[in-house]
């Protein structure tokens, strides 16, 4: 089944539900795109995107399901969970992988399919490293947004590329770093 038959029994059985046609705001965007295509896109996302660094640095706290109520903090950026414990980012200054912490909140309408794979994949070539996101979504506020860590000893240089990239930085854009 291809993609459009896809989105067109989502939209039956939304419809089926009581949304109309105009009331659904897609989640996820399907399109085809050369490579080229899909890089001038997403930096154009980019571009269009707010960014908010966090100056704290962040780890993962784990606690048993039943003790949530107890352990969830507030300050917590996300709480996930799995059938045996839940798992928070939070500030930290104890022991364990700590990362830097980095958010974009996409404007409402935007196709940014594609988007984590496409940065992820950047930072990696330019750093080496992997990184996690954790998304969520903000219907007062455009929609999605993403959260991204990064490990804490490069945590300043892969901000200060992920800035260079939002200005749409000529070197960047042409694949090279402009350092």
């Amino acid at each position: 089944m291809g993609p459009g038959k896809t989105l067109q029994i989502q939209a039956s059985k939304d419809a089926d539900a009581g949304f109309s046609q105009s009331e659904i705001k897609p989640m996820v965007h399907v399109s085809h795109e050369s490579v080229a295509e899909t890089e001038t896109r997403l930096l154009r996302v980019m571009k269009q995107a707010r960014l908010k660094v966090y100056s704290d640095v962040y780890g993962f706290e784990e606690f048993p399901l039943d003790a949530f109520a107890a352990r969830a903090r507030s300050d917590a950026l996300a709480l996930v969970r799995d059938d045996a414990v839940w798992s928070q980012l939070a500030p930290s200054n104890g022991p364990g992988e700590r990362f830097r912490i980095f958010r974009f909140h996409f404007p409402e309408g935007i196709d940014n399919s594609g988007f984590v794979g496409w940065l992820a994949s950047r930072l990696k070539l330019e750093f080496g490293t992997g990184v996690f996101v954790t998304c969520g979504q903000n219907s007062g506020d455009g929609g999605i947004f993403d959260y991204w860590g990064v490990p804490e000893m490069l945590g300043d240089v892969v901000i200060a590329y992920v800035r260079k990239l939002c200005a749409n930085d000529p070197d960047l854009a042409q694949g090279r770093r402009g350092q």
